[in-house]
């Protein structure tokens, strides 16, 4: 084999392999790094009853994968719209002047981050359930919308 061939196979591969990688980071670039709750098994019971009737799409947003991967974790669009199950109990929610919406029979307490994001959390249910929506999507209540018939079939309420 002559040495110009040799370099251009050395040369196509290494372009292929380059294009793997930018095809591999585009498509699990937007993974993202969440931190995955630590419930009791009870609790994680009925989150992974939760996770297996989420939908695939959230006010239009196509879900995917989140790191680690994990039944108490879920997210929709970019940026991520973030679901974890499990979560402790927020203490907004001992406050009785805590805002709170009830969407289908689900109640969200929902508190309002310095970043412009707004954190949800569901209330008088045996796991709370926190939605983050990032500040492109804070004014919209639309997901919680979707996600009140999984909650209410999977989680039940009490406290």
């Amino acid at each position: 084999m002559s040495f110009h061939r040799r370099a251009l196979l050395i040369a196509v591969s290494a372009v292929a392999c380059v294009s793997a990688a930018a095809v591999y980071a585009f498509t699990s670039g937007t993974d993202e790094q969440v931190a995955v709750p630590v419930p009791d098994a009870q609790v994680a019971g009925y989150c992974a009853a939760l996770h297996a009737q989420l939908p695939k799409k959230l006010n239009g947003l196509s879900r995917h994968d989140l790191k680690p991967d994990s039944d108490l974790v879920a997210g929709w669009g970019h940026p991520s719209v973030v679901l974890r199950c499990g979560v402790p109990r927020p203490a907004a929610d001992a406050d009785a002047d805590t805002d709170a919406t009830e969407v289908n029979g689900v109640t969200w307490s929902f508190e309002q981050n310095a970043d412009g994001s707004v954190r949800l959390t569901t209330t008088l249910r045996k796991a709370y359930v926190e939605l983050t929506l990032p500040p492109k999507y804070a004014h919209d209540a639309s997901p919680l919308l979707d996600l009140a018939a999984p909650v209410k079939h999977t989680i039940p309420e009490g406290i």
